[in-house]
Protein backbone atom coordinates (compact mmCIF):
# COMPACT_ATOMS: atom_id res chain seq x y z
CA UNK A 1 0.00 0.00 0.00
CA UNK A 2 2.47 2.56 -1.25
CA UNK A 3 -0.06 5.39 -0.99
CA UNK A 4 -0.91 4.76 2.67
CA UNK A 5 1.77 7.12 3.97
CA UNK A 6 0.85 9.86 1.49
CA UNK A 7 -2.83 9.62 2.45
CA UNK A 8 -1.97 9.98 6.12
CA UNK A 9 0.11 13.07 5.31
CA UNK A 10 -2.93 14.52 3.55
CA UNK A 11 -5.03 13.74 6.67
CA UNK A 12 -7.16 11.31 4.68
CA UNK A 13 -8.66 8.19 6.34
CA UNK A 14 -6.59 5.02 5.99
CA UNK A 15 -7.52 1.40 6.80
CA UNK A 16 -4.63 1.33 9.29
CA UNK A 17 -1.83 3.72 10.22
CA UNK A 18 1.26 3.57 8.01
CA UNK A 19 4.39 2.67 9.96
CA UNK A 20 8.07 3.55 9.80
CA UNK A 21 10.75 4.18 12.44
CA UNK A 22 13.25 6.91 13.07
CA UNK A 23 16.78 5.48 12.66
CA UNK A 24 15.32 2.37 11.01
CA UNK A 25 18.13 2.32 8.42
CA UNK A 26 20.98 1.82 10.81
CA UNK A 27 22.26 0.83 14.16
CA UNK A 28 20.05 -2.12 15.10
CA UNK A 29 20.33 -3.96 11.76
CA UNK A 30 22.98 -6.69 11.41
CA UNK A 31 23.39 -5.84 7.71
CA UNK A 32 24.10 -2.22 8.63
CA UNK A 33 26.72 -3.24 11.19
CA UNK A 34 28.35 -5.37 8.49
CA UNK A 35 28.50 -2.33 6.19
CA UNK A 36 30.00 -0.25 8.97
CA UNK A 37 32.81 -2.73 9.38
CA UNK A 38 33.81 -1.90 5.80
CA UNK A 39 32.90 1.81 5.58
CA UNK A 40 32.88 4.81 7.90
CA UNK A 41 29.60 6.58 8.58
CA UNK A 42 30.71 9.55 6.47
CA UNK A 43 31.64 7.23 3.61
CA UNK A 44 28.17 5.66 3.63
CA UNK A 45 26.52 9.07 3.45
CA UNK A 46 28.91 10.45 0.81
CA UNK A 47 28.45 7.56 -1.63
CA UNK A 48 24.95 7.71 -3.19
CA UNK A 49 24.86 3.99 -4.00
CA UNK A 50 25.91 3.01 -0.48
CA UNK A 51 23.47 5.51 1.06
CA UNK A 52 20.64 4.15 -1.11
CA UNK A 53 21.57 0.58 -0.22
CA UNK A 54 21.55 1.47 3.49
CA UNK A 55 18.19 3.24 3.16
CA UNK A 56 16.66 0.06 1.73
CA UNK A 57 18.06 -2.28 4.41
CA UNK A 58 14.99 -2.19 6.71
CA UNK A 59 12.88 -3.90 4.05
CA UNK A 60 15.01 -7.01 4.59
CA UNK A 61 13.79 -7.19 8.20
CA UNK A 62 10.30 -5.64 8.49
CA UNK A 63 7.70 -4.35 5.98
CA UNK A 64 7.63 -0.63 6.71
CA UNK A 65 5.47 1.76 4.68
CA UNK A 66 8.14 4.43 4.08
CA UNK A 67 11.90 4.70 3.79
CA UNK A 68 13.92 7.48 5.42
CA UNK A 69 16.98 8.52 3.45
CA UNK A 70 20.27 7.63 5.10
CA UNK A 71 22.12 10.81 6.01
CA UNK A 72 22.71 12.85 9.18
CA UNK A 73 21.49 16.15 10.57
CA UNK A 74 25.08 17.37 10.33
CA UNK A 75 25.42 16.50 6.63
CA UNK A 76 25.12 20.19 5.51
CA UNK A 77 27.95 21.37 7.79
CA UNK A 78 30.87 20.87 5.36
CA UNK A 79 28.91 22.66 2.63
CA UNK A 80 28.84 25.71 4.90
CA UNK A 81 32.57 25.50 5.57
CA UNK A 82 32.29 23.69 8.90
CA UNK A 83 34.35 20.52 8.91
CA UNK A 84 33.16 17.92 11.40
CA UNK A 85 34.37 14.79 13.09
CA UNK A 86 31.91 12.09 14.13
CA UNK A 87 32.90 11.00 17.63
CA UNK A 88 31.46 7.86 19.17
CA UNK A 89 29.03 8.67 21.97
CA UNK A 90 29.24 12.39 21.20
CA UNK A 91 28.10 12.93 17.62
CA UNK A 92 29.31 15.61 15.19
CA UNK A 93 32.03 17.90 16.53
CA UNK A 94 33.21 20.97 14.54
CA UNK A 95 36.89 21.18 13.57
CA UNK A 96 38.43 23.47 14.62
CA UNK A 97 36.11 23.93 17.62
CA UNK A 98 33.89 27.00 17.63
CA UNK A 99 35.23 29.47 20.16
CA UNK A 100 32.24 31.78 20.41
CA UNK A 101 29.63 33.83 18.53
CA UNK A 102 32.35 35.44 16.44
CA UNK A 103 32.70 32.15 14.59
CA UNK A 104 29.40 32.82 12.81
CA UNK A 105 31.50 34.55 10.13
CA UNK A 106 32.96 31.12 9.26
CA UNK A 107 29.69 30.09 7.64
CA UNK A 108 29.76 30.07 3.86
CA UNK A 109 26.63 30.28 1.68
CA UNK A 110 26.07 27.16 -0.40
CA UNK A 111 23.78 25.75 -3.08
CA UNK A 112 22.52 22.33 -1.85
CA UNK A 113 21.77 21.11 -5.38
CA UNK A 114 25.52 21.27 -5.98
CA UNK A 115 27.36 20.60 -2.73
CA UNK A 116 24.78 18.09 -1.40
CA UNK A 117 23.95 16.36 -4.67
CA UNK A 118 25.18 13.05 -3.23
CA UNK A 119 22.17 13.07 -0.87
CA UNK A 120 19.83 14.01 -3.71
CA UNK A 121 21.24 11.27 -5.92
CA UNK A 122 20.70 8.73 -3.13
CA UNK A 123 17.04 9.80 -2.97
CA UNK A 124 16.74 9.45 -6.74
CA UNK A 125 18.23 5.94 -6.59
CA UNK A 126 15.91 4.80 -3.79
CA UNK A 127 12.85 6.28 -5.51
CA UNK A 128 13.78 4.47 -8.71
CA UNK A 129 14.34 1.16 -6.91
CA UNK A 130 11.41 0.99 -4.48
CA UNK A 131 7.68 1.82 -4.67
CA UNK A 132 7.78 2.95 -1.03
CA UNK A 133 7.70 6.71 -0.42
CA UNK A 134 11.02 8.26 0.61
CA UNK A 135 11.27 10.61 3.57
CA UNK A 136 13.94 13.30 3.42
CA UNK A 137 14.94 15.35 6.42
CA UNK A 138 16.81 18.33 7.80
CA UNK A 139 17.63 19.48 11.30
CA UNK A 140 15.86 22.51 12.73
CA UNK A 141 18.22 25.47 13.22
CA UNK A 142 18.23 25.17 17.02
CA UNK A 143 19.14 21.49 17.01
CA UNK A 144 21.71 21.96 14.26
CA UNK A 145 23.33 24.83 16.14
CA UNK A 146 23.49 22.73 19.29
CA UNK A 147 26.41 20.88 17.70
CA UNK A 148 28.28 24.17 17.38
CA UNK A 149 28.12 24.88 21.13
CA UNK A 150 31.29 26.11 22.75
CA UNK A 151 32.65 24.37 25.83
CA UNK A 152 31.06 21.22 27.21
CA UNK A 153 27.91 20.16 25.35
CA UNK A 154 25.85 19.29 28.42
CA UNK A 155 22.45 17.64 28.17
CA UNK A 156 20.68 20.94 28.85
CA UNK A 157 22.63 22.91 26.22
CA UNK A 158 23.35 25.60 28.77
CA UNK A 159 25.93 27.39 26.62
CA UNK A 160 23.64 27.61 23.60
CA UNK A 161 20.70 28.83 25.68
CA UNK A 162 22.89 31.48 27.28
CA UNK A 163 24.17 32.58 23.87
CA UNK A 164 20.64 33.05 22.51
CA UNK A 165 19.60 35.17 25.47
CA UNK A 166 22.86 37.13 25.76
CA UNK A 167 23.38 37.85 22.05
CA UNK A 168 19.98 37.67 20.36
CA UNK A 169 21.10 39.50 17.20
CA UNK A 170 24.00 37.16 16.58
CA UNK A 171 21.77 34.17 17.31
CA UNK A 172 19.21 35.50 14.84
CA UNK A 173 21.88 35.85 12.17
CA UNK A 174 23.09 32.29 12.78
CA UNK A 175 19.62 30.76 12.84
CA UNK A 176 18.49 32.70 9.75
CA UNK A 177 21.49 31.40 7.82
CA UNK A 178 20.52 27.82 8.60
CA UNK A 179 16.79 28.37 8.08
CA UNK A 180 17.40 29.73 4.57
CA UNK A 181 19.83 26.99 3.55
CA UNK A 182 17.98 24.12 5.21
CA UNK A 183 14.72 25.13 3.56
CA UNK A 184 16.44 25.06 0.18
CA UNK A 185 18.07 21.70 0.96
CA UNK A 186 14.68 20.29 1.99
CA UNK A 187 13.03 21.53 -1.21
CA UNK A 188 15.86 20.01 -3.23
CA UNK A 189 15.24 16.66 -1.54
CA UNK A 190 11.58 16.86 -2.55
CA UNK A 191 12.61 17.71 -6.12
CA UNK A 192 14.80 14.59 -6.10
CA UNK A 193 11.84 12.41 -5.18
CA UNK A 194 11.24 12.63 -1.44
CA UNK A 195 7.52 12.33 -0.69
CA UNK A 196 7.83 14.29 2.56
CA UNK A 197 10.38 16.11 4.68
CA UNK A 198 10.80 15.65 8.41
CA UNK A 199 12.13 18.61 10.35
CA UNK A 200 14.02 17.28 13.37
CA UNK A 201 14.23 19.50 16.45
CA UNK A 202 15.60 16.74 18.63
CA UNK A 203 17.03 19.07 21.29
CA UNK A 204 14.34 21.72 21.65
CA UNK A 205 12.93 19.93 24.69
CA UNK A 206 15.54 21.69 26.86
CA UNK A 207 13.75 25.00 26.26
CA UNK A 208 10.89 26.65 28.06
CA UNK A 209 7.85 27.53 25.97
CA UNK A 210 8.52 31.29 26.06
CA UNK A 211 12.18 30.96 25.05
CA UNK A 212 11.21 28.58 22.26
CA UNK A 213 8.53 30.97 21.02
CA UNK A 214 10.88 33.96 20.94
CA UNK A 215 14.15 32.48 19.69
CA UNK A 216 13.40 29.20 17.92
CA UNK A 217 9.87 29.06 16.59
CA UNK A 218 10.30 31.82 13.94
CA UNK A 219 13.14 29.96 12.25
CA UNK A 220 11.43 26.57 12.21
CA UNK A 221 8.25 28.25 10.98
CA UNK A 222 10.23 29.82 8.13
CA UNK A 223 11.43 26.40 6.92
CA UNK A 224 8.00 24.79 7.23
CA UNK A 225 6.29 27.73 5.52
CA UNK A 226 8.71 27.55 2.59
CA UNK A 227 7.98 23.86 2.22
CA UNK A 228 4.23 24.39 2.43
CA UNK A 229 4.43 27.05 -0.27
CA UNK A 230 6.40 24.59 -2.41
CA UNK A 231 3.69 21.94 -1.94
CA UNK A 232 5.92 19.63 0.12
CA UNK A 233 4.27 17.67 2.97
CA UNK A 234 6.10 17.93 6.29
CA UNK A 235 6.51 16.18 9.64
CA UNK A 236 7.67 18.38 12.49
CA UNK A 237 9.34 16.37 15.24
CA UNK A 238 10.44 17.96 18.48
CA UNK A 239 11.52 15.88 21.45
CA UNK A 240 9.31 17.74 23.91
CA UNK A 241 6.19 17.53 26.02
CA UNK A 242 3.88 19.76 28.03
CA UNK A 243 3.29 23.37 26.98
CA UNK A 244 6.12 23.21 24.45
CA UNK A 245 4.15 20.83 22.23
CA UNK A 246 1.58 23.46 21.28
CA UNK A 247 4.37 25.90 20.42
CA UNK A 248 6.01 23.30 18.17
CA UNK A 249 2.69 22.63 16.47
CA UNK A 250 2.16 26.38 15.98
CA UNK A 251 5.38 26.51 13.95
CA UNK A 252 3.79 24.23 11.34
CA UNK A 253 3.82 20.74 9.87
CA UNK A 254 1.26 18.41 8.32
CA UNK A 255 2.05 15.95 11.10
CA UNK A 256 3.50 16.69 14.53
CA UNK A 257 5.89 14.03 15.80
CA UNK A 258 5.17 13.18 19.45
CA UNK A 259 7.81 11.68 21.70
CA UNK A 260 6.99 8.87 24.13
CA UNK A 261 6.32 11.09 27.15
CA UNK A 262 2.94 12.42 26.00
CA UNK A 263 0.04 9.94 25.66
CA UNK A 264 -1.17 10.08 22.09
CA UNK A 265 -4.81 10.65 23.01
CA UNK A 266 -3.75 13.64 25.10
CA UNK A 267 -1.74 15.03 22.18
CA UNK A 268 -4.69 14.44 19.86
CA UNK A 269 -7.06 16.42 22.06
CA UNK A 270 -4.55 19.23 22.51
CA UNK A 271 -3.32 19.59 18.92
CA UNK A 272 -5.81 18.11 16.46
CA UNK A 273 -9.22 19.50 17.37
CA UNK A 274 -9.19 21.87 14.40
CA UNK A 275 -8.48 19.05 11.92
CA UNK A 276 -5.52 20.93 10.45
CA UNK A 277 -2.78 18.49 11.44
CA UNK A 278 -2.12 14.86 12.18
CA UNK A 279 0.24 13.05 14.54
CA UNK A 280 3.23 10.76 14.25
CA UNK A 281 4.30 8.42 17.02
CA UNK A 282 4.77 7.50 19.67
CA UNK A 283 5.88 4.09 20.99
CA UNK A 284 8.53 4.32 23.70
CA UNK A 285 11.75 2.90 22.15
CA UNK A 286 12.38 1.21 25.49
CA UNK A 287 9.29 -0.93 24.93
CA UNK A 288 11.11 -2.62 22.06
CA UNK A 289 13.74 -3.81 24.53
CA UNK A 290 11.12 -5.64 26.60
CA UNK A 291 10.52 -8.46 24.12
CA UNK A 292 7.75 -9.33 21.68
CA UNK A 293 4.83 -9.46 24.11
CA UNK A 294 5.58 -6.19 25.89
CA UNK A 295 6.34 -4.35 22.65
CA UNK A 296 3.12 -5.51 20.99
CA UNK A 297 1.08 -4.65 24.10
CA UNK A 298 2.48 -1.11 24.15
CA UNK A 299 1.98 -0.79 20.40
CA UNK A 300 -1.68 -1.67 20.76
CA UNK A 301 -2.02 0.92 23.51
CA UNK A 302 -0.65 3.63 21.19
CA UNK A 303 -3.07 2.51 18.48
CA UNK A 304 -6.03 2.60 20.87
CA UNK A 305 -5.09 6.10 21.94
CA UNK A 306 -4.91 7.20 18.30
CA UNK A 307 -8.57 6.19 18.08
CA UNK A 308 -8.48 5.56 14.33
CA UNK A 309 -7.81 9.24 13.64
CA UNK A 310 -7.09 10.31 10.08
CA UNK A 311 -3.52 11.51 9.76
CA UNK A 312 -1.82 9.12 12.18
CA UNK A 313 1.56 7.65 11.24
CA UNK A 314 2.86 5.04 13.67
CA UNK A 315 6.46 5.48 14.78
CA UNK A 316 8.57 5.38 17.88
CA UNK A 317 8.79 8.51 20.03
CA UNK A 318 12.54 8.66 19.36
CA UNK A 319 15.03 6.77 17.20
CA UNK A 320 15.53 3.01 17.45
CA UNK A 321 18.22 2.10 19.95
CA UNK A 322 21.28 0.13 18.75
CA UNK A 323 20.39 -2.81 21.02
CA UNK A 324 16.91 -3.23 19.53
CA UNK A 325 16.11 -6.71 18.19
CA UNK A 326 14.86 -6.40 14.57
CA UNK A 327 12.58 -9.38 15.20
CA UNK A 328 10.77 -7.38 17.89
CA UNK A 329 10.45 -4.45 15.47
CA UNK A 330 8.95 -6.87 12.95
CA UNK A 331 6.41 -8.01 15.57
CA UNK A 332 5.43 -4.38 16.16
CA UNK A 333 4.99 -3.81 12.41
CA UNK A 334 2.75 -6.89 12.21
CA UNK A 335 0.67 -5.57 15.11
CA UNK A 336 0.20 -2.23 13.32
CA UNK A 337 -0.63 -3.89 10.00
CA UNK A 338 -3.20 -6.12 11.72
CA UNK A 339 -4.91 -3.19 13.45
CA UNK A 340 -7.86 -1.77 11.50
CA UNK A 341 -8.61 1.87 12.21
CA UNK A 342 -12.14 0.95 13.20
CA UNK A 343 -10.88 -0.87 16.31
CA UNK A 344 -12.01 0.98 19.37
CA UNK A 345 -11.52 4.56 20.36
CA UNK A 346 -8.99 6.34 22.45
CA UNK A 347 -9.36 6.05 26.25
CA UNK A 348 -11.82 8.62 27.51
CA UNK A 349 -13.44 9.20 24.10
CA UNK A 350 -17.16 8.75 23.65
Amino acid sequence: MADLFKKALALEPTPRPPVWFMRQAGRCLPAYRALRREHSFQALVADPELAARTTLLPTEYFPVDALVIFQDLSTPFPSAGVEIEMRAGVGPVPLPPWQGPGDVHRLQPFEPRESLDHVLEAIRLVAAHSPLPVIGFVGAPFTLCSYLCTGNRDSRLTNLRAFMIREPRTWDRLARFWADHLAEFAIAQAEAGAAAIQLFDSWCGVLGAEVYREFVQPHSRKILSRLREAGVPTIHYGSAHGDLLSEIAAAGGNLIGIDWRTPLDQARRALCQDGRRGLQGNLDPAALLGGHEAAVRETQDVLRRAGGMAGHVFNTGHGLRPDTDPAVVAAVVRAVRDWPSAKGSAPGDS
